[in-house]
C-alpha cells in the first residue's frame, strides 16, 4: 500500500465515517477493487488530504459540483459527511445557490430537496 492510499483511507474515514467506509470496503470485489483503490488514492489521498483549503470548503465545493453536474446520487452521502467537515446547512445552501446562478435552477432545486430530506433523516433542524 502506498502512503497516498493510506492517507486517502484516513481522510475518507474522517470525512465519510467508519461505518460508511467499512460497508464500502466489505462490498468491494476483485472487479471494482482497482477503481476503489484509484479513488482512495486520487480523490481522498490527493484532494481530500491536501490542506490548501479546509475540509469545510472542500465539502461545499464537492456538493456544488455534484449538483451542477447532475450527479445527485452522491449528494446525500456528502450531506451526511458535513457532520465531519464543518459545513453547516447555511453553507450548503449557499453552495447550491451558486449552482442555481451558474449552472441552473433545476439542478439547485433538486439538490436542495435532497439536502432537506437528508438533514431530516439526520435530525438536523434547518
Amino acid at each position: 500500500m502506498t502512503n497516498r492510499y493510506q492517507s486517502g483511507m484516513q481522510a475518507r474515514r474522517q470525512v465519510l465515517g467508519n461505518a460508511h467506509v467499512d460497508k464500502a470496503e466489505a462490498g468491494k470485489t476483485t472487479f471494482d477493487a482497482p477503481f476503489q483503490d484509484m479513488i482512495t488514492e486520487g480523490a481522498w489521498g490527493t484532494l481530500w488530504s491536501d490542506d490548501t483549503i479546509t475540509r469545510r470548503e472542500r465539502s461545499m465545493l464537492t456538493l456544488a459540483l455534484l449538483a451542477a453536474t447532475g450527479n445527485f446520487e452522491e449528494i446525500p452521502m456528502h450531506i451526511r459527511a458535513t457532520r465531519n467537515t464543518g459545513a453547516e446547512p447555511k453553507d450548503v445552501l449557499q453552495a447550491f445557490m451558486h449552482v442555481a446562478v451558474y449552472a441552473g435552477v433545476p439542478a439547485a432545486n433538486h439538490a436542495i430537496k435532497l439536502a432537506k430530506k437528508t438533514y431530516a433523516e439526520l435530525g438536523v433542524e434547518i
